[in-house]
């Protein structure tokens, strides 16, 4: 039996995160998952909700310092992952070369097809 009680708890206010804009809080809030307390998960691309909350608790290691800090590189790494903006798509055409190979390989496959000339039922 356990007799020390060694988990940490880290329980953060999404607003209170500074240095971050709004769209940085919804991507964190999309990210937390499970670790979003507090408020109804926002439907995509809405800002977090207002009460919302992060928590981490960790109890891996026997050492109760040892938990909080691991409490605050999750957070840490959350709160990175965040501030980061999606990579734009940017719209391509296949080129002329791409799109002439896979015609050619369309007809292979056709006259391929077309030679085994088994029943068709």
């Amino acid at each position: 039996m356990n007799k020390i009680e060694s988990r940490a708890q880290l329980r953060v206010a999404l607003a209170d995160i500074a240095g971050i804009d709004d769209a940085a809080r919804a991507r964190i809030a999309r990210l937390a998952g499970s670790h979003l307390v507090g408020a109804d998960a926002p439907p995509d691309g809405s800002p977090a909700p207002a009460g919302a909350e992060l928590l981490f608790a960790c109890d891996e290691h026997r050492s109760q310092r040892a938990n909080h800090d691991l409490c605050i590189d999750r957070l840490r790494l959350l709160v990175l992952q965040g501030a980061i903006p999606p990579k734009r798509r940017r719209k391509t055409k296949p080129t002329r070369a791409s799109r002439e190979r896979r015609l050619e390989t369309k007809r292979i496959q056709s006259q391929r097809k077309r030679m085994r000339g088994g029943d068709a039922g």
